[in-house]
């Protein structure tokens, strides 16, 4: 079967949502368009070409550990309780995949036998041979870490060939500055990982752009959301920023 599909830009790819992407125009919550529209750009894409699916999700559309910890919570506190944010965010996430036929595995990085695997990075690297997709859930299981973190240690950890960053909001890759605010804001259509970070250009976090240069992981930024965007990327169309 595989021999009929197209060979992607990527063979194993680790594509990055966040919690907002889940929102959609609900602003909050999980809106069902946003992943009716999510899953099957990721099913089209599977149809069209030999490629394995991993993903990683945040869980800012429910709740941020960050703002917990502003607003005079133990940060860590706050942090685990945004980790099961993004264990909502998995499972609605399985679920809209399973309707369809897809078989899927969430893997969490605590331990919650009733509703996930545990992570085990061998068993999901086979699942992925499989062709099932693999949800990575409760980010790294630590506090202090970041969903861009997570991101980037799955994908280096199940050795991803790219690491999809998919934005939302119109935003179609990395700006000179925020171009929502700066109309003047212009588009940059590649950057290495030092121009990423001497730039301060904040469309991920340090650590992450950090880790993916040292293990040669490259990232692209695009709009997630954009008509045709995923499989334009995996058939080596220049969409979004990269960063390698």
């Amino acid at each position: 079967m595989n021999a009929e599909k197209k060979q992607p830009r990527w063979k194993r790819v680790l594509l990055k949502l966040s919690g907002e992407a889940f929102a959609g125009d609900l602003g909050h919550g999980i809106d069902a368009k946003a992943l009716e529209q999510i899953t099957a750009d990721i099913m089209q894409a599977q149809e069209m070409f030999d490629v394995e699916f991993a993903i990683t999700v945040g869980g800012g559309n429910f709740w941020r550990g960050m703002t917990g910890a502003a607003g005079g919570m133990d940060r860590a506190q706050s942090d685990y309780m945004g980790m099961l944010a993004i264990v909502m965010n998995a499972l609605a996430l399985q679920d809209f995949f399973e309707q369809k036929g897809v078989y899927t595995r969430v893997q969490s990085a605590i331990r919650m036998p009733q509703i996930a695997e545990e992570y085990i990075r061998r068993r999901a690297i086979r699942h992925l041979e499989k062709g099932r997709i693999v949800i990575f859930a409760a980010g790294t299981g630590d506090p202090y870490f970041t969903s861009d973190n997570t991101a980037a240690l799955r994908a280096v950890e199940i050795q991803a060939d790219v690491l999809l960053k998919g934005t939302h909001g119109g935003v179609d890759g990395i700006y000179t500055s925020d171009p929502n605010k700066n109309p003047d804001a212009t588009k940059i259509d590649k950057l290495t990982y030092l121009e990423v970070i001497n730039k301060d250009l904040r469309v991920m976090d340090t650590t992450a752009i950090t880790h993916s240069k040292e293990n040669d992981l490259p990232v692209v930024v695009f709009d997630l959301m954009g008509e045709g965007n995923l499989i334009g990327l995996l058939n080596g169309e220049s969409i979004g920023t990269i960063v390698e």
